[in-house]
């Protein structure tokens, strides 16, 4: 008979596997236990009537009725201010003549407003004082019939 070709290191490493299987079965059928004990009911969350979340259900007496005509679905629409006097006043802030563009700054809103020289119906300067018209373009407001103020 020949000698038993288990060694001692092979030995360690069998034993060292087996506990590390037995560890891990060990942890499985702990947690397997704590999952147990959770409730739904911990799971769940409410919202009150301040729209906060809360672990407590909502109180029903405290209800509230919506009517359906009061719910807005979409946008309101805002007052068209323009729509009242589509002549706007102005200074020109920028404008470059060989690039044909620039921007007006709008007396009553303070916006900044593009506008190209193909919308000119005077030539423009810097610091003019300037009347035109605004209408949406491609980027945003554009001035159209730009002409000087006297």
């Amino acid at each position: 008979m020949g000698r038993s070709q288990e060694t001692f290191n092979k030995k360690e490493v069998r034993n060292k596997k087996e506990k590390k299987r037995k560890d891990k079965e060990a942890k499985r059928l702990a947690k397997k236990d704590t999952e147990k004990t959770g409730d739904l009911d911990d799971m769940i969350a409410y919202v009150d009537e301040n729209g906060m979340i809360t672990s407590t259900p909502p109180d029903p007496t405290k209800k509230k009725a919506v009517k359906l005509e009061s719910i807005e679905i979409n946008i309101p629409r805002r007052d068209d201010t323009e729509a009242n006097d589509p002549i706007r006043k102005g200074t020109v802030t920028f404008f470059n003549d060989s690039k044909g563009y620039g921007f007006i700054k709008d007396k009553e809103t303070q916006e900044s407003v593009f506008v190209h020289a193909n919308n000119l119906l005077e030539d423009i300067k810097e610091n003019n004082i300037v009347i035109f018209e605004v209408e949406m373009g491609q980027k945003g407001p554009t001035a159209t019939k730009v002409k000087l103020f006297k």
